[in-house]
């Protein structure tokens, strides 16, 4: 008689592992709300502690509407129908990033339409200047940099960046000090173990350094002050939270270098030329030339196979003796 055989119990499904760009942003995100909330408690932000709830309210009702807007256009469905608080919940999470972002580092005086502008561009542009990239349709300009630079383009009068002496400005001399360093770690950990972003980090200081000691070498520019805006609170939140947006920079390390490379290297020009509000710009024209270069790579692809499709068409046409005669166009 055999025994019995015993059935060994089902094993347990192995938990999917969570999407790297959803930890991404949701880390960003909090990291944001975090330093928002710091910066009008403790730091010295002077907007209106009510500005940064209205930016978000203005942010979630833009990205909604142009998510109906494109899905209906596109006959696609809604990115966020049928997947309940938490679908809309990380849908919302760019257009929460965007508004704390122009809202924190946007300086409007006492209008707040100016930053619900800025918001709504840079919100609205990731449903407009798209490009096709690696086969998908994707946005190419950095959301919150976009809209920061709509707003210096569109009030250059009376709208500016915020003044950076608002990032410590009720701060002591040690807490000043730790701010930077605390920026500095989070920013790291953010972007080395989650948006792996770290090549870009590295062209873009790297390469501001050296546009540094050039513009120090060529034109005689004070080392101190070409190098001293490295030293900054604005620059450190820059170098973490704004030039390595995930979603319009690139994702290998070769191109993450040459990107962060590119920017410092524009930086330098507008620098030369006299430009403000230099950081935003360089990110900007950077982002619209990759832009441009997508568009381009697509058109000429489309190009070739538009040749090839000719090539390959054969006509058959009559002979002289009656015959058909194949003849490749």
């Amino acid at each position: 008689m055999t025994a019995p055989v015993q059935q060994k119990p089902d094993a347990k499904p192995a938990k999917a592992k969570p999407d790297p760009r959803y930890l991404a942003l949701r880390n960003f995100a909090m990291s944001i709300s975090a330093f928002n909330i710091f910066g009008y408690t403790l730091l010295g932000f002077e907007q209106p502690w009510i500005w940064p709830i209205l930016a978000v309210i203005v942010a979630y009702a833009t990205e909604i509407t142009f998510e109906v807007i494109s899905a209906w256009a596109y006959k696609r469905p809604v990115a966020f129908r049928g997947r309940g608080f938490r679908g809309l919940y990380e849908f919302l999470l760019p257009a929460h990033i965007t508004a704390l972002a122009v809202n924190m580092l946007t300086y409007a005086n006492n209008q707040f339409w100016p930053v619900a502008f800025g918001v709504i561009v840079g919100v609205s542009a990731k449903h407009v200047l798209r490009a096709p990239i690696a086969g998908r349709m994707k946005h190419y300009m950095n959301p919150s940099n976009f809209g920061i630079t709509a707003v210096l383009l569109a009030f250059s009068g009376w709208a500016s960046i915020a003044p950076p002496y608002e990032f410590t400005e009720i701060a002591n001399t040690y807490f000043r000090v730790m701010i930077p360093i605390v920026i500095v770690t989070a920013g790291t950990v953010l972007n080395g173990l989650l948006t792996k972003k770290v090549p870009l980090i590295v062209g873009w200081l790297g390469a501001f350094a050296i546009q540094a000691f050039l513009r120090h070498w060529i034109w005689h520019v004070a080392l101190y002050s070409a190098l001293g805006a490295m030293t900054g609170v604005a620059f450190v939140l820059f170098t973490n939270y704004m030039i390595t947006d995930p979603g319009t920079t690139p994702f290998k390390a070769r191109p993450q270098f040459m990107f962060g490379s590119s920017v410092a290297i524009v930086y330098g020009i507008l620098m030369q030329l006299n430009v403000v509000y230099t950081l935003f710009f360089a990110v900007c024209i950077v982002c619209l030339l990759r832009g441009v270069g997508w568009w381009g790579v697509h058109f000429i692809s489309k190009s070739r196979e538009r040749k090839a499709a000719r090539a390959a068409t054969v006509l058959t046409l009559p002979s002289a003796d009656g015959n058909p005669e194949v003849i490749a166009a």
